[in-house]
């Protein structure tokens, strides 16, 4: 219930923002469904390829550059790993 309740507010939030695409909204939906398999848990900790492979979407570059977006928007909080053997984490707001 609480998954809808994000999913509800960040359509309602993007109504109006034009910089937000369909592989922003499929990221998003993707976290939603990651963290919905983790009992809820904020924040989620992924590696860019988990949520990727839920998205559809197949260039890390894409998927790095619509979660920095996404962060800079305020839709979600962001904390990005250089290191690739470490889960990035991602806070729901």
């Amino acid at each position: 219930m609480e998954n809808l309740k994000l999913l509800s507010g960040f359509f309602q939030a993007i109504d109006s923002d034009f910089r937000i695409s369909t592989t922003h909204i499929a990221i998003f939906a993707a976290l939603l469904e990651f963290r919905a398999n983790r009992d809820f848990i904020n924040p989620i900790q992924a590696y860019s390829i988990e949520i990727q492979k839920i998205a559809k979407i197949m260039s890390p570059k894409t998927y790095h550059k619509c979660m920095r977006e996404l962060h800079e928007y305020g839709y979600l909080f962001y904390v990005p790993t250089k290191n690739k053997n470490r889960r990035s984490s991602i806070y729901f707001i």
